[in-house]
């Protein structure tokens, strides 16, 4: 047997070598029939001029499910809610615009970038009010990272494991190349006051979303975005222009952004008390734990995408950080009684979702499937270890190992392992 072939952890994980040696597991494809004289063997879309050119290009008729899923709207609220990435029909790490997860408390606001401007007041020497025109004439830069709403994954902390895809429970997270000003240019123009430790951003939606930021987060990687993934930001993404905090939960990052109100103290605001703070096991709150912790999932295989029948199988997923870069990922094929290191995607940058992938030869049989990730402050918790330590009264910044059951007949199921 070739070395590649040879497993390193249980129930046929193998070398990560042998991904490149799939011809050898899955056999020849055989030769290719050859077409007759008259062609016949021509499909009938190259029997005659396709479409033609287009103002704005459109995914393939053929992928029309690979869309945003799992819609969980307020009842008795207009646009309040979320959407969730289809994270199990998506490869790479740069979740296309279309289908980059949503989050809005009000809507999505209609705004006339002509109309709309921000304004940089409180604890500054000089206010400043700037127009998006004014603004598009700053020098830029661009940076890959994901964004992840806090709630991602809170399903998992039901009693029971819910019987949903990896969308439904972990698409509340999507990678871009963000690209704006950096935010530390326009504050300095502004002149920071000895007595500002935190700047209160606002958003133009119904709701007045609001949050506060401590200031050294602003001055360090904070951007005022203007473009994601090359175009300009969609509405529900924020148009004409939002905060992007690297690292941070995604509800700091506000849409639609009016105003950055420096402060001596946090603004205390709703969406910082009654809401985005950790319950802890004592009963108290715990505010402003803003980072986004070391995580992976398994997105294929996973529910919703069956395995076709026993042989050779590709292991991949995501695996990302808030505190800086993915370091390793392990997968286990045996419920985590054994771990084999996965191959991840280059480059792996910090902050930014990381692809990892691994050969698996399947032998048809039950079992469960588990990876779990690295960073420089440690390795992400299993759920007990993470119920253990955070009680079972938390809802946001839920990073436990994810669990999925294979069956016998190739479907997978979210488990607890």
């Amino acid at each position: 047997m070739p070395d590649e072939l040879i497993p390193i952890a249980g129930n046929g994980l193998l070398n990560r070598r042998s991904l490149l040696k799939a011809g050898i597991v899955m056999g020849s494809v055989g030769a290719l029939p050859q077409a007759n004289a008259q062609g016949q063997l021509r499909p009938i879309w190259a029997q005659s001029p396709g479409a033609g050119v287009s103002g704005y290009g459109q995914p393939s008729a053929h992928e029309a499910h690979v869309q945003r899923g799992a819609f969980s709207l307020q009842v008795g609220t207009n646009g309040s809610g979320a959407s969730r990435s289809p994270l199990q029909h998506l490869r790479g790490t740069i979740t296309p615009n279309g289908v980059h997860f949503e989050r809005h408390h009000s809507g999505v606001p209609d705004i006339d970038p002509e109309q709309h401007s921000l304004t940089i007041h409180g604890l500054v020497d000089r206010p400043l009010k700037f127009s998006v025109n004014n603004l598009m004439r700053y020098p830029m830069v661009s940076s890959i990272k994901f964004l992840e709403c806090s709630g991602n994954s809170g399903v998992n902390l039901r009693p029971e494991p819910a019987k949903l895809d990896c969308a439904n429970i972990h698409g509340l997270v999507s990678g871009s190349e963000w690209t704006g000003i950096q935010l530390s240019t326009l504050l300095d123009e502004a002149g920071i006051q000895s007595q500002a430790k935190w700047v209160i951003a606002e958003g133009s939606d119904a709701a007045k979303m609001n949050r506060s930021v401590p200031l050294d987060k602003m001055l360090d990687d904070a951007i005022l975005a203007f473009y994601q993934n090359g175009e300009r930001l969609r509405p529900e993404q924020g148009y004409p222009m939002r905060l992007f905090l690297p690292g941070y939960e995604g509800n700091a990052s506000v849409k639609w952004l009016s105003g950055l109100r420096l402060s001596s103290q946090p603004a205390m605001s709703r969406q910082e008390t009654s809401k985005y703070t950790d319950l802890l096991k004592d009963g108290r709150s715990q505010m402003f734990t803003f980072p986004m912790q070391i995580k992976s999932v398994i997105t294929s295989p996973s529910p919703g995408l069956s395995l076709a029948g026993k042989g050779f199988y590709e292991i991949s997923g995501i695996a990302w950080s808030g505190q800086g870069s993915v370091k390793r990922v392990e997968i286990s094929a045996d419920g985590g009684r054994t771990w084999a290191e996965a191959e991840l995607d280059g480059p792996v940058l910090p902050q930014a979702l990381t692809r990892f992938r691994t050969a698996w030869q399947w032998n048809g049989g039950a079992c469960v499937l588990l990876s779990r990730a690295y960073d420089d402050h440690g390795v992400q918790p299993t759920r007990a270890e993470l119920l253990a330590a955070r009680g079972e009264q938390f809802f946001y910044h839920y990073n436990a190992i994810q669990s999925w059951q294979v069956n016998g007949n190739g479907s997978l199921e979210n488990c607890y392992a």
